[in-house]
């Protein structure tokens, strides 16, 4: 696991084969609770080839200098993601 935020991410491989890739990643807080959303694809073993852009926001807890995931939420689609930066934006306005 890692040990500091930045070593974070949710690449994962299966068989020599990079089945989640990571494209891009913001922290949005640091400390003894760490939040980061991250943008990724999924390997499509079918079509060879990586899917449509997803994100994913992900809860680590830091214990033993290390952290771990303890929650998470996937974004389903590039349209969901459009409906919550909405409703954030309609909430934040001053």
């Amino acid at each position: 696991m890692a040990e500091t935020v930045d070593e974070l991410t949710v690449t994962y491989e299966d068989g020599g084969i990079e089945t989640v890739k990571e494209l891009d990643k913001k922290v949005l807080s640091k400390g003894a609770w760490a939040t980061v959303i991250y943008r990724y694809q999924d390997w499509d073993r079918k079509k060879e080839a990586y899917g449509p852009d997803k994100y994913t926001i992900r809860r680590y807890q830091k214990r033993n200098g290390e952290y771990q995931q303890k929650s998470k939420f996937n974004i389903s689609s590039k349209d969901q993601a459009k409906s919550i930066i909405g409703a954030l934006q309609e909430w934040t306005e001053d």
